[in-house]
C-alpha cells in the first residue's frame, strides 16, 4: 500500500482531512515504534509505505508500555486533535495497518501491545 492510499483509508475511517490523517498516521506509527521491540519495529517498518518507515524505526532507550487510552492521549498531544478524534484516528491507523502489512507482521507487532490494545481495533 502506498502512502496516499494509506492516508485516504485513515481519512475515510475517521472523517478527518487528508492532512490530519497523515499527521495521525505518522504519530501513531511513531508511537508504535516506541512501544515495540526494536527488532519488531524494524520488521514492521520494512512493510510500511516509505513515508512512514522512519517513524516506526524510532530507537528508544527502553520499550514503552502504554494502554490504549495513554496511547490516544500521546497521539492527541502530538497532533493537536481532540481526544475523540485521536481515539478514532489511532483505531483507523491500526485498522489500516492490518490491511497494509502482511497478516504475520501485523500479528507479530500487535502481540507485543497486549490483547486489550488489540481489542480496540475495529
Amino acid at each position: 500500500m502506498e502512502f496516499p492510499e494509506f492516508v485516504q483509508s485513515v481519512a475515510a475511517r475517521t472523517g478527518l482531512s487528508r492532512e490530519e490523517s497523515a499527521d495521525l498516521s505518522r504519530a501513531t506509527v511513531e508511537l508504535l515504534g516506541h512501544m515495540l521491540s526494536s527488532g519488531e519495529a524494524r520488521d514492521l517498518a520494512l512493510e510500511l509505505p516509505a513515508e512512514l518507515r522512519e517513524y516506526a524505526r524510532q530507537e528508544a532507550a527502553h520499550r514503552e508500555r502504554l494502554d490504549f487510552r495513554e496511547a490516544v492521549l500521546r497521539v492527541q498531544q502530538h497532533t493537536g486533535l481532540s481526544e475523540a478524534e485521536s481515539d478514532r484516528g489511532v483505531r483507523a491507523v491500526l485498522a489500516t495497518l492490518r490491511e497494509a502489512v502482511s497478516e504475520r507482521e501485523f500479528s507479530d507487532a500487535m502481540s507485543q501491545l497486549g490483547h486489550r490494545f488489540l481489542q480496540k481495533i475495529p
